[in-house]
């Protein structure tokens, strides 16, 4: 199919045939731009140049302390160039790159370097003692770990190698050890693990690849945009955007901490464009004191992801200089794969309350993926009718090659030629797809089903609620009712049946929280709300 009758000679070589491979971006970007800025953290600011040779030199450093090809290099590292550095310079060297979570507890970091078999470390000081105890429950403590210093995790602990002294070390003009099969591994990201131990998630150069290209698209992205990283490089490797940022000679903006005061101040200062995060993180930047806040004169591109955020919010931070997109995906889909493409020509006229509810959406496949849908429970499609629900099912290349050492749990994800991504979702009439909720969130309650997404949206829109969470809690007759728990914005006062009524007004009654919880939301380090505690505590009440 799609040969011609005769090819002879026609064959795959070096000129016309090359993996592909993120890599090539930063190789590029060397030559291509080598004066402009890459990079900046404080008063580390390095160009195009710097940026290759200290990736070339973290490879060939990584080399002489015997990392092989195929072997994993885990980091725990907030977002500080050192982590952006390791997205380049470890599989420079034909490593897999393995970024952990650095707010997991210590048994699990034991567990994933266990697991993934990691040969060596790259460890911001402030988790030194962490890796340290974690190394000590490994079957053989072989675990090298080099120090990754920052005046703001304090001195260092004198124990290990430092990265700096490290890279001193490597070699500048490190030939690279480009993939020659575009399958092969480029990282390993563990899932979240709120139910079990984490599965290791294997991500190919491929499918990252055509994830960054895809995304300038998304983005409609120009060269030079100036990208503020918050989201964690240890989740989804940071959506994949600081593989994307040499692709279009960007400036890579890091932060350690992500506050209100640290993204106004990266937007006025450093004239940041775009950033990614989780509506928690809008949330941060709508309710942000006055000392906080910064002027800036240009509009800040913003994608968000993670939960869908609420239209109250969307509406809000509109109005404060912010465009956002509201974009979908998984760990085990390198992050974001469908978009809510703006229909200028459909919903410019409409007034902001719709705008935000549309928004909202989780929207249309992107231009690297291939189909994604909604399906029932036979993988046949559902009506898209906005009401009835099914799973999203997702296929392209941006899908990872599977869950490592766990060849069950791999085919049945991947069953019947899509991703089976557990989400809950409708399908409008235009295809557009939006989330009613985690198969595992909603709550039945006396046999109907109720979206804790829709109750927490309505919530959200009181002008006292900061996060708003719902669960089910048991019930005797009922079986499940939606419990809320709620965090209020500084100064408000705690008032529950007023909160009740207000969702009254809004939801059929039998939706309506039938309690609410007046407290600081658990959260991951990516800003989602665990909400496997929470119903441990509705359980208990």
């Amino acid at each position: 199919m799609g040969w011609m009758q005769d090819e002879t000679g026609l064959e795959k070589c070096p000129a016309n045939y090359v993996p592909l491979t993120p890599l090539s971006h930063l190789q590029r970007a060397a030559d291509v731009f080598a004066s402009r800025l890459a990079v900046v953290y404080g008063d580390h600011r390095v160009t195009y140049a710097q940026y290759h040779a200290r990736c070339s030199r973290l490879a060939s450093a990584l080399a002489a302390r015997g990392i092989r090809p195929g072997d994993v290099v885990a980091t725990l590292l907030p977002n500080t160039p050192a982590q952006a550095e390791a997205h380049f310079g470890v599989p420079a060297c034909g490593a897999v790159l393995n970024t952990i979570n650095t707010r997991l507890d210590l048994g699990t970091v034991s567990y994933i370097l266990a697991h993934g078999g990691a040969k060596l470390a790259l460890v911001d000081t402030e988790f030194v003692p962490l890796v340290e105890a974690a190394r000590e429950q490994l079957p053989q403590s072989n675990l090298q770990i080099i120090e990754v210093t920052d005046v703001a995790a304090g001195p260092a602990t004198g124990r290990h190698p430092v990265y700096e002294d490290f890279l001193a070390q490597g070699d500048a003009d490190f030939a690279w050890q480009m993939p020659q099969d575009e399958w092969e591994s480029l990282a390993l990201n563990y899932t979240s693990g709120t139910t079990g131990r984490p599965k290791g998630v294997v991500y190919h150069h491929r499918g990252a690849y055509l994830m960054t290209m895809g995304t300038v698209i998304s983005w409609r992205m120009v060269l030079h945009p100036i990208y503020m990283q918050i989201v964690p490089l240890f989740h989804c490797n940071g959506w994949n955007h600081t593989w994307m940022m040499p692709l279009i000679g960007g400036t890579l903006v890091c932060s350690r901490d992500i506050t209100a005061k640290a993204i106004y101040d990266a937007i006025a200062d450093e004239g940041v464009t775009h950033f990614g995060g989780a509506p928690i993180v809008l949330n941060m930047i709508v309710n942000a004191q006055a000392e906080d806040r910064r002027d800036f004169d240009h509009e800040v591109e913003v994608f968000t992801a993670g939960a869908p955020p609420a239209p109250a919010t969307l509406s809000k931070i509109e109005k404060l200089g912010f465009n956002v997109t509201q974009v979908y995906g998984l760990t085990e889909t390198y992050g974001h794969v469908t978009e809510c493409l703006w229909r200028a020509e459909d919903w410019e006229a409409l007034d902001q309350s719709a705008r935000a509810a549309i928004k909202a959406r989780q929207g249309v496949a992107m231009p690297m993926m291939e189909h994604i849908t909604v399906m029932n429970s036979q993988m046949e499609q559902i009506p898209k009718d906005g009401s009835t629900q099914g799973e999203i099912m997702i296929r392209g290349n941006s899908v990872m090659k599977g869950y490592l050492k766990n060849p069950q749990a791999t085919k049945e994800a991947l069953a019947g030629g899509y991703f089976h991504s557990g989400d809950l979702a409708v399908q409008h009439d235009d295809g557009y797809i939006q989330i009613a909720d985690r198969a595992k969130d909603i709550i039945i309650s006396g046999g109907e089903n109720i979206s804790s997404v829709e109750v927490e949206g309505v919530l959200m829109g009181h002008p006292d609620v900061n996060l708003a969470a719902v669960v089910a809690q048991p019930h005797e007759k009922w079986g499940e009712v939606p419990c809320a728990f709620v965090e209020l914005k500084p100064g408000a006062v705690e008032d529950a049946e007023a909160l009740i009524a207000y969702a009254r007004e809004t939801l059929a009654g039998f939706k309506t929280p039938k309690r609410v919880i007046f407290q600081e939301l658990p959260k991951t380090s990516t800003g989602k709300i665990q909400k496997f505690e929470l119903r441990k505590a509705a359980a208990a009440l």
